[in-house]
Order: structure tokens, then sequence, then C-alpha cells
């Protein structure tokens, strides 16, 4: 995992009750909270690219390729 960061974070209580799993400890919500963040925003950068990438491979070479 790398480099731990202790942080201190005030959040509304029914807010984190309401993202927290069952049995679920506060610090692996948050950190899940972050990371699913930073899956968003990376989504966001690929939309981004959305018809902007000129592809040399074909579908079917694509489909041929799994064999």
């Amino acid at each position: 995992m790398g480099r731990l960061k202790k942080i201190t974070v005030q959040v509304p209580e029914e807010l984190l009750e309401s993202a927290q799993h069952e049995g679920e400890s506060i610090t692996d919500t948050v950190r899940n909270a972050l990371e699913e963040r930073a899956r968003h925003r990376a989504y966001q950068a690929l939309r981004a690219l959305r018809g902007k990438v000129k592809w040399s491979v074909s579908l079917e070479e694509l489909r041929e390729d799994r064999d």
C-alpha cells in the first residue's frame, strides 16, 4: 500500500453511517471512498478522450487475438 498519512476529518454523522457497510471500520469506509473518487476521476479522463484516439486495430483483429 505504501506510506500512510494520518488525517483528522469531520463529517456529518448521518453521511458516514449511510456510507458504511455493516461491520466496516471508519478507516475502511474513508479509504474505499477515496479509492472510488480516484477511479471516478480516471474514468472522466478516459471519457474526455472519446473520439480523439485513433485505433490501428480493427474489432475483428481484436476478437481473433482472444483465441
